[in-house]
Protein backbone atom coordinates (compact mmCIF):
# COMPACT_ATOMS: atom_id res chain seq x y z
CA UNK A 1 0.00 0.00 0.00
CA UNK A 2 1.51 3.54 -1.08
CA UNK A 3 2.67 5.99 1.63
CA UNK A 4 0.31 8.20 0.36
CA UNK A 5 -2.68 6.08 0.75
CA UNK A 6 -1.94 5.51 4.56
CA UNK A 7 -1.26 9.35 4.85
CA UNK A 8 -4.30 10.37 3.57
CA UNK A 9 -5.92 7.54 5.63
CA UNK A 10 -4.65 8.76 8.44
CA UNK A 11 -5.75 12.02 8.10
CA UNK A 12 -9.51 10.91 7.70
CA UNK A 13 -9.58 9.01 10.41
CA UNK A 14 -8.36 11.91 13.13
CA UNK A 15 -11.39 14.32 11.27
CA UNK A 16 -13.76 11.71 11.64
CA UNK A 17 -12.93 12.02 15.53
CA UNK A 18 -12.40 15.29 15.88
CA UNK A 19 -15.57 16.01 13.90
CA UNK A 20 -17.36 13.65 16.81
CA UNK A 21 -18.37 10.64 14.76
CA UNK A 22 -17.76 7.68 14.81
CA UNK A 23 -19.02 7.16 18.70
CA UNK A 24 -20.43 3.50 19.77
CA UNK A 25 -23.94 3.04 19.90
CA UNK A 26 -23.26 1.94 23.53
CA UNK A 27 -22.25 3.21 26.51
CA UNK A 28 -18.91 1.59 28.09
CA UNK A 29 -21.01 0.27 31.04
CA UNK A 30 -19.36 2.93 33.66
CA UNK A 31 -23.00 4.90 34.42
CA UNK A 32 -24.21 1.60 36.19
CA UNK A 33 -21.30 1.27 38.11
CA UNK A 34 -21.46 2.84 42.05
CA UNK A 35 -19.40 3.33 44.75
CA UNK A 36 -20.68 3.45 47.98
CA UNK A 37 -20.16 7.10 49.65
CA UNK A 38 -17.54 7.39 52.44
CA UNK A 39 -18.73 10.52 54.61
CA UNK A 40 -15.73 10.21 57.03
CA UNK A 41 -12.76 9.23 55.49
CA UNK A 42 -9.83 9.40 57.73
CA UNK A 43 -7.32 10.50 54.67
CA UNK A 44 -5.58 13.90 53.35
CA UNK A 45 -6.71 14.32 49.75
CA UNK A 46 -3.03 15.58 49.03
CA UNK A 47 -1.02 12.42 49.88
CA UNK A 48 -3.38 9.85 48.40
CA UNK A 49 -1.59 7.80 46.32
CA UNK A 50 -1.97 7.12 42.85
CA UNK A 51 1.27 5.92 41.98
CA UNK A 52 1.77 2.40 40.21
CA UNK A 53 4.50 0.54 38.56
CA UNK A 54 3.97 0.16 34.84
CA UNK A 55 6.98 -1.84 32.54
CA UNK A 56 9.70 -1.00 35.41
CA UNK A 57 9.11 2.46 35.75
CA UNK A 58 6.91 4.34 38.75
CA UNK A 59 4.11 6.29 37.21
CA UNK A 60 2.76 9.25 39.36
CA UNK A 61 -1.00 8.30 37.94
CA UNK A 62 -2.36 5.09 36.28
CA UNK A 63 -2.92 6.72 32.66
CA UNK A 64 -2.17 5.47 29.43
CA UNK A 65 -2.40 7.72 26.93
CA UNK A 66 -3.66 5.50 24.10
CA UNK A 67 -2.35 4.86 20.38
CA UNK A 68 -3.74 7.40 18.33
CA UNK A 69 -2.02 9.32 14.90
CA UNK A 70 -2.70 10.58 11.88
CA UNK A 71 -1.23 12.03 8.21
CA UNK A 72 2.73 13.15 9.39
CA UNK A 73 1.44 17.10 8.70
CA UNK A 74 -0.77 17.24 12.23
CA UNK A 75 0.59 13.63 13.98
CA UNK A 76 4.16 15.22 14.23
CA UNK A 77 2.42 17.82 16.34
CA UNK A 78 0.63 15.48 18.16
CA UNK A 79 2.99 13.61 18.91
CA UNK A 80 4.97 16.13 20.41
CA UNK A 81 2.41 17.45 22.22
CA UNK A 82 1.29 14.24 24.14
CA UNK A 83 5.16 13.20 24.73
CA UNK A 84 5.83 16.30 26.41
CA UNK A 85 2.37 16.23 28.50
CA UNK A 86 3.65 12.58 29.41
CA UNK A 87 6.94 13.52 30.77
CA UNK A 88 5.18 16.28 32.73
CA UNK A 89 2.56 14.49 34.09
CA UNK A 90 4.60 11.14 35.35
CA UNK A 91 2.14 9.04 32.93
CA UNK A 92 2.77 6.30 30.24
CA UNK A 93 2.57 6.77 26.22
CA UNK A 94 1.49 4.49 23.68
CA UNK A 95 2.16 5.72 19.72
CA UNK A 96 -0.09 5.32 17.00
CA UNK A 97 0.78 2.65 14.21
CA UNK A 98 4.42 2.90 12.61
CA UNK A 99 3.37 1.26 9.74
CA UNK A 100 3.96 4.44 7.32
CA UNK A 101 7.11 5.08 8.70
CA UNK A 102 8.44 1.67 8.93
CA UNK A 103 7.89 1.03 5.08
CA UNK A 104 9.57 3.86 4.09
CA UNK A 105 6.92 7.34 4.68
CA UNK A 106 7.08 10.34 7.00
CA UNK A 107 7.49 9.27 10.45
CA UNK A 108 5.00 11.87 12.12
CA UNK A 109 7.54 12.95 15.12
CA UNK A 110 7.82 9.56 15.89
CA UNK A 111 11.47 9.50 15.55
CA UNK A 112 13.95 9.41 18.30
CA UNK A 113 12.81 13.20 18.82
CA UNK A 114 10.31 11.28 21.15
CA UNK A 115 12.67 10.28 23.43
CA UNK A 116 14.26 13.66 24.02
CA UNK A 117 10.44 14.97 24.60
CA UNK A 118 10.21 12.43 27.39
CA UNK A 119 13.03 10.68 29.10
CA UNK A 120 11.45 9.34 32.11
CA UNK A 121 8.29 7.87 30.38
CA UNK A 122 7.85 4.33 29.69
CA UNK A 123 6.98 4.44 25.70
CA UNK A 124 5.04 2.00 24.03
CA UNK A 125 5.86 1.06 19.95
CA UNK A 126 3.10 -0.43 17.98
CA UNK A 127 2.26 -2.42 15.23
CA UNK A 128 -0.81 -4.28 13.34
CA UNK A 129 -1.70 -7.66 13.94
CA UNK A 130 -2.90 -8.58 10.76
CA UNK A 131 0.31 -7.29 9.39
CA UNK A 132 2.47 -10.56 11.37
CA UNK A 133 1.08 -12.00 8.16
CA UNK A 134 2.28 -10.28 5.52
CA UNK A 135 6.17 -10.22 6.19
CA UNK A 136 6.03 -7.81 9.32
CA UNK A 137 7.76 -9.72 12.45
CA UNK A 138 10.40 -9.47 14.81
CA UNK A 139 12.65 -7.70 13.16
CA UNK A 140 10.06 -4.84 12.25
CA UNK A 141 9.05 -5.48 15.80
CA UNK A 142 12.61 -4.32 16.83
CA UNK A 143 12.94 -1.35 14.41
CA UNK A 144 9.72 -0.08 15.32
CA UNK A 145 10.86 0.17 19.07
CA UNK A 146 14.33 1.58 18.09
CA UNK A 147 12.71 4.17 16.31
CA UNK A 148 11.75 5.80 19.24
CA UNK A 149 13.29 4.52 22.24
CA UNK A 150 10.54 2.24 23.11
CA UNK A 151 9.98 0.22 26.24
CA UNK A 152 7.57 -2.27 25.00
CA UNK A 153 5.26 -3.42 21.69
CA UNK A 154 1.95 -2.50 21.62
CA UNK A 155 0.17 -4.78 18.91
CA UNK A 156 -3.08 -3.80 18.43
CA UNK A 157 -6.16 -6.17 17.53
CA UNK A 158 -8.53 -4.50 15.14
CA UNK A 159 -10.70 -7.20 12.98
CA UNK A 160 -14.13 -5.03 13.03
CA UNK A 161 -11.76 -1.93 11.60
CA UNK A 162 -10.33 -4.12 9.11
CA UNK A 163 -13.53 -5.76 7.91
CA UNK A 164 -15.47 -2.62 7.35
CA UNK A 165 -11.88 -0.44 6.21
CA UNK A 166 -12.16 -0.29 1.60
CA UNK A 167 -9.23 -1.52 1.65
CA UNK A 168 -8.41 -3.39 5.28
CA UNK A 169 -6.95 -6.71 5.44
CA UNK A 170 -9.34 -9.34 6.05
CA UNK A 171 -7.17 -12.67 5.75
CA UNK A 172 -6.30 -13.19 9.59
CA UNK A 173 -5.66 -16.62 9.17
CA UNK A 174 -2.36 -17.52 11.25
CA UNK A 175 -2.29 -14.25 12.82
CA UNK A 176 -2.93 -16.03 16.08
CA UNK A 177 0.60 -18.35 15.57
CA UNK A 178 2.41 -15.31 14.38
CA UNK A 179 1.67 -13.10 17.64
CA UNK A 180 2.32 -15.63 19.51
CA UNK A 181 5.99 -16.63 17.96
CA UNK A 182 6.18 -12.41 17.91
CA UNK A 183 5.91 -12.49 21.50
CA UNK A 184 7.95 -15.45 22.40
CA UNK A 185 10.95 -14.55 20.20
CA UNK A 186 11.25 -10.48 20.85
CA UNK A 187 12.94 -9.45 23.94
CA UNK A 188 11.14 -6.99 25.00
CA UNK A 189 7.44 -6.81 26.67
CA UNK A 190 4.69 -7.19 24.27
CA UNK A 191 1.22 -5.61 25.31
CA UNK A 192 -1.90 -6.44 22.97
CA UNK A 193 -4.93 -3.99 22.88
CA UNK A 194 -8.01 -4.15 21.09
CA UNK A 195 -9.10 -0.65 19.13
CA UNK A 196 -12.71 -0.45 20.34
CA UNK A 197 -14.60 -3.92 20.40
CA UNK A 198 -12.84 -5.55 23.59
CA UNK A 199 -11.41 -8.79 24.57
CA UNK A 200 -13.37 -11.43 25.82
CA UNK A 201 -12.23 -13.40 29.24
CA UNK A 202 -11.29 -16.35 27.09
CA UNK A 203 -8.75 -14.72 24.44
CA UNK A 204 -7.75 -12.90 27.45
CA UNK A 205 -6.42 -16.03 29.13
CA UNK A 206 -5.57 -17.37 25.88
CA UNK A 207 -3.01 -13.73 25.45
CA UNK A 208 -1.62 -14.34 28.59
CA UNK A 209 -0.70 -17.88 27.75
CA UNK A 210 0.79 -16.86 24.71
CA UNK A 211 2.81 -14.39 26.88
CA UNK A 212 1.97 -11.01 26.97
CA UNK A 213 3.22 -8.71 29.24
CA UNK A 214 -0.34 -6.62 29.43
CA UNK A 215 -3.95 -6.96 28.10
CA UNK A 216 -5.28 -3.84 26.94
CA UNK A 217 -9.07 -4.68 26.94
CA UNK A 218 -9.65 -1.38 24.65
CA UNK A 219 -13.90 -2.01 24.60
CA UNK A 220 -16.99 -1.14 23.07
CA UNK A 221 -18.44 2.38 24.49
CA UNK A 222 -15.65 4.93 22.69
CA UNK A 223 -14.54 5.39 19.34
CA UNK A 224 -16.44 2.87 17.32
CA UNK A 225 -13.30 1.87 14.55
CA UNK A 226 -16.22 -0.20 12.27
CA UNK A 227 -18.29 3.46 11.81
CA UNK A 228 -15.32 5.39 11.46
CA UNK A 229 -14.57 3.55 8.20
CA UNK A 230 -18.11 3.58 7.23
CA UNK A 231 -18.10 7.41 7.67
CA UNK A 232 -15.10 7.52 5.59
CA UNK A 233 -16.02 5.18 3.03
CA UNK A 234 -17.32 5.87 -0.56
CA UNK A 235 -19.28 3.63 -1.41
CA UNK A 236 -23.08 3.12 -0.26
CA UNK A 237 -22.82 -0.77 0.29
CA UNK A 238 -19.31 0.14 2.37
CA UNK A 239 -21.42 2.81 4.89
CA UNK A 240 -24.32 0.26 5.19
CA UNK A 241 -21.91 -2.38 6.44
CA UNK A 242 -20.29 -0.84 8.57
CA UNK A 243 -23.66 1.09 10.06
CA UNK A 244 -24.93 -2.21 11.31
CA UNK A 245 -22.34 -2.84 13.58
CA UNK A 246 -23.11 0.19 15.34
CA UNK A 247 -22.95 -1.17 18.94
CA UNK A 248 -20.97 -4.14 18.07
CA UNK A 249 -18.69 -5.42 21.10
CA UNK A 250 -18.06 -6.01 24.63
CA UNK A 251 -18.47 -2.85 26.84
CA UNK A 252 -15.68 -1.89 28.54
CA UNK A 253 -16.59 -2.18 32.17
CA UNK A 254 -18.04 -5.80 31.92
CA UNK A 255 -14.83 -6.59 29.43
CA UNK A 256 -12.33 -5.51 32.62
CA UNK A 257 -14.34 -7.48 35.11
CA UNK A 258 -14.06 -10.41 32.81
CA UNK A 259 -10.23 -10.60 31.75
CA UNK A 260 -9.28 -9.59 35.44
CA UNK A 261 -11.34 -13.03 36.89
CA UNK A 262 -10.04 -15.20 33.89
CA UNK A 263 -6.47 -13.65 34.40
CA UNK A 264 -6.13 -13.09 38.28
CA UNK A 265 -2.51 -12.14 38.11
CA UNK A 266 -2.01 -10.55 34.67
CA UNK A 267 -1.65 -7.06 34.24
CA UNK A 268 -5.02 -5.39 32.86
CA UNK A 269 -5.34 -1.72 31.32
CA UNK A 270 -9.19 -0.75 30.78
CA UNK A 271 -9.78 1.79 27.72
CA UNK A 272 -12.50 2.40 25.91
CA UNK A 273 -15.09 5.25 26.42
CA UNK A 274 -13.15 6.48 29.78
CA UNK A 275 -14.55 9.61 29.82
CA UNK A 276 -13.26 10.99 33.13
CA UNK A 277 -11.42 10.34 36.05
CA UNK A 278 -14.62 9.22 37.90
CA UNK A 279 -14.84 6.73 34.96
CA UNK A 280 -11.16 5.74 35.31
CA UNK A 281 -11.72 5.36 39.44
CA UNK A 282 -14.53 2.87 38.43
CA UNK A 283 -12.40 1.04 35.75
CA UNK A 284 -9.94 0.25 38.69
CA UNK A 285 -12.19 -1.10 40.94
CA UNK A 286 -13.34 -3.29 38.30
CA UNK A 287 -10.04 -5.12 38.02
CA UNK A 288 -8.06 -2.69 35.94
CA UNK A 289 -4.73 -1.60 36.81
CA UNK A 290 -4.32 1.45 34.48
CA UNK A 291 -6.41 3.13 32.40
CA UNK A 292 -5.97 4.49 28.88
CA UNK A 293 -7.35 7.15 26.70
CA UNK A 294 -7.18 8.43 23.26
CA UNK A 295 -10.14 10.01 21.83
CA UNK A 296 -11.04 12.06 24.63
CA UNK A 297 -7.80 13.51 25.06
CA UNK A 298 -7.33 13.83 20.74
CA UNK A 299 -8.31 17.45 21.18
CA UNK A 300 -6.36 19.10 23.43
CA UNK A 301 -3.61 16.99 21.57
CA UNK A 302 -3.99 18.67 18.67
CA UNK A 303 -3.81 22.43 20.39
CA UNK A 304 -0.36 22.31 22.59
CA UNK A 305 0.96 20.23 25.39
CA UNK A 306 -0.75 22.79 28.03
CA UNK A 307 -3.88 21.59 26.66
CA UNK A 308 -2.85 17.80 27.07
CA UNK A 309 -1.47 18.55 30.89
CA UNK A 310 -4.60 20.30 31.89
CA UNK A 311 -6.86 17.76 30.22
CA UNK A 312 -5.14 14.89 32.78
CA UNK A 313 -4.81 17.30 35.81
CA UNK A 314 -8.35 17.34 35.45
CA UNK A 315 -8.75 13.62 35.15
CA UNK A 316 -5.87 12.77 38.13
CA UNK A 317 -7.69 15.17 40.20
CA UNK A 318 -11.16 13.74 39.62
CA UNK A 319 -9.50 10.78 40.72
CA UNK A 320 -8.07 11.20 43.49
CA UNK A 321 -11.34 12.66 44.99
CA UNK A 322 -12.99 9.52 43.85
CA UNK A 323 -10.56 7.72 46.28
CA UNK A 324 -10.91 10.42 49.14
CA UNK A 325 -14.60 9.71 49.07
CA UNK A 326 -14.24 6.07 49.12
CA UNK A 327 -11.82 5.81 51.86
CA UNK A 328 -9.00 4.55 49.50
CA UNK A 329 -5.66 5.97 50.92
CA UNK A 330 -4.41 4.28 47.31
CA UNK A 331 -5.11 2.53 44.32
CA UNK A 332 -5.05 -0.66 45.88
CA UNK A 333 -7.10 0.38 48.42
CA UNK A 334 -9.62 1.78 45.53
CA UNK A 335 -9.70 -1.73 44.11
CA UNK A 336 -11.41 -2.89 47.72
CA UNK A 337 -13.52 -0.11 47.59
CA UNK A 338 -17.26 -1.08 47.89
CA UNK A 339 -19.78 -0.53 45.13
CA UNK A 340 -23.63 -0.16 45.48
CA UNK A 341 -25.57 -3.25 45.33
Amino acid sequence: MSDDVIRDRKDQHLDVVLSGGGRHARDAGFDAIRFVHEALPDLDHAKIDLGVDFLGRRLKAPFLISSMTGGPARAEAINAHLAEGAQHLGIALAVGSQRGALEGGADGGLNASLRHRAPDTPILANMGAAQLTQGFGVDQARRVMEMIGADALIVHLNPLQEACQPEGDRDWWGVGAALEALIRKLDAPVVIKETGAGISAATARRLIDMGAAAIDVAGAGGANWGLIEGERATEPSDKAHALVFADWGIPTARAIAEARAACPDALIIGSGGVRNGLDAAKAIRLGADMVGQAAGVLEAATVSTDAVVAHFQLAIRQLRTACFCTGSASLADLKRAPLQA
